[in-house]
């Protein structure tokens, strides 16, 4: 008797499961949508970081305001495809490594266990993924440093990792929703202030140069910098996965409740997939307001100063944007507004990538899926010795901006083969009663279409053209 109480207490602390007593109604207006919103703002946490404040900015010092229309595209094409990816997780209780593994190309896994060929290819890309965590902690190592110099920055990489490292083994997902909520509205606001005042300054952006980055033209020499800008802003292929994961550890699903016939779990499914798609939606909003700011600060500011971010330099050549915009006073204003855009993304990214990992053991069949109490161990494991491994990686390149720039290539292969396998999952093994209209389809093909044009045209135009 004992031993099914525990089994059961385990089984209704597992956030995963899907149990018949977790089902809730979901709210009937946007004002009740929006108490249950969390998961993009844990998402907004990691997207808009590194990418926008290092990657965003370098590329605007390169090339000024001409690719102003692939900033764009960058945070606008990738939604869909979370969206989606969403939809799949709370109609069906599958995280993102479970819902892959249905793609076909199966390979030997452990305990008789066959996998997709796509968790064999997400083991991999684990090291470019450590390889842009060491860029993150750099850089917030750095912004540190440039107020407390008495460390070396690589020193201070290792205090953040640790300080993030406990964070993660200590708090919960509320807690997580609060601290990063925090952190992202505390450098919206700061980023957009400095943006706006760009416009009293000797630096003013005209209406010519907005327009002259509206004209699709696409540098060549800038194209290892434009790719990895792609890479790493709007919704990353890491954040896409680990957005299913959130939405998990929410509730979606579970209020969802187990597929069933009825028309009562049809009618929670779209009631919360609107929940849902209310959340993706403030997701586009807040990652497009805050990454266009940095775009036009280093278009308007290091581009005209000719300045680049690189090596032990990065912060204090990008505090530039700040300081000629404002005054020397803003140093201080840009060094904490980059720890808060640095740090909550290695927060939140790490966050979610201790959930993907232990999931990842799962699928590969070396836990239970229903053994919560281990991956929960495992979990606590791997938030251990990913910020060891990337504060070690800074320690020995000590170039974010590099770092981040090799890193995020490799994830933007990835692309689409999300895009692709999100299109696989929607078409034969998504219940078709809560299957979206084709205004989403739509998006969906074009947004794959559009990740492999994208491909293609680079490839050309770096080796062939």
């Amino acid at each position: 008797m004992a031993e099914a109480t525990e089994t059961v207490k385990h089984h209704e602390d597992d956030p995963y499961a899907l149990t018949t007593e977790a089902i809730q109604e979901p709210p009937a207006d946007f004002k009740g949508r929006f108490r249950f919103l969390g998961p993009g703002l844990i998402l907004v946490g990691g997207v808009v970081g590194s990418g926008e404040i290092i990657l965003t900015t370098t590329l605007g010092s390169i090339v000024g305001f001409s690719m102003l229309w692939f900033v764009l595209v960058s945070c606008w094409s990738k939604n869909i495809v979370q969206a989606e990816l969403g939809r799949f997780t709370v109609a069906s209780g599958e995280p993102f490594l479970h819902a892959f593994n249905r793609l076909p190309g199966k390979f030997p896994a452990f305990r008789g266990k066959r996998v997709s060929w796509y968790i064999y290819f997400w083991l991999i890309w684990i090291i470019p993924d450590l390889l842009v965590g060491g860029g993150v902690y750099g850089g917030a190592g750095q912004a540190i440093h440039s107020a407390a110099p008495f460390l070396g920055s690589e020193w201070w990489t290792v205090i953040l990792a640790a300080l993030a490292c406990t964070i993660i083994l200590s708090g919960t997902y509320q807690f997580l929703e609060k601290l990063l909520t925090t952190l992202v509205v505390t450098f919206t606001l700061i980023t957009v202030t400095c943006a706006i005042l760009l416009q009293m300054t000797p630096y003013a952006i005209t209406w010519e140069e907005v327009q002259g980055g509206l004209t699709f033209g696409f540098p060549a020499f800038a194209i290892v910098a434009a790719l990895a800008m792609f890479g790493g802003t709007g919704v990353s292929t890491s954040e896409q996965m680990a957005y299913t994961y959130w939405c998990a550890e929410k509730g979606y699903a579970r209020f969802t409740g187990p597929s069933e016939d009825s028309d009562a779990w049809v009618s929670r499914a779209k009631g919360w997939i609107k929940v849902m798609q209310t959340d993706v939606k403030l997701t586009l909003l807040l990652l497009t307001c805050a990454t266009i700011p940095f775009y036009m600060l280093g278009s308007g500011v290091l581009y005209r100063l000719n300045a680049r971010p690189n090596g032990l330099e990065t912060i204090s050549i990008l505090s530039n944007m700040y300081t000629e915009t404002l005054g020397e006073w803003a140093f201080w204003l840009f060094l904490v507004g980059a720890f808060f855009v640095l740090y909550s993304t290695a927060v939140s990214g790490l966050g979610a990538n201790v959930r993907v990992f232990a999931d990842g053991m799962v699928v590969m069949g070396l836990i239970e899926k229903n053994d919560y109490p281990t991956r929960v161990k495992i979990l606590r494991v791997w938030a251990v010795v990913t910020p060891l491994v990337t504060a070690s990686a800074y320690f020995y390149f000590q170039n974010p901006v590099w770092m981040l720039t090799v890193g995020q290539l490799f994830k933007a292969i990835k692309y689409p083969l999300m895009a692709g396998g999100t299109i696989y999952l929607r078409y034969r093994h998504l219940d078709p009663r809560i299957a979206p209209g084709w205004k989403a389809d739509a998006l969906l093909w074009f947004c794959f279409l559009l990740m492999v044009g994208l491909a293609v045209w680079i490839l050309y135009t770096k080796f062939l053209a």
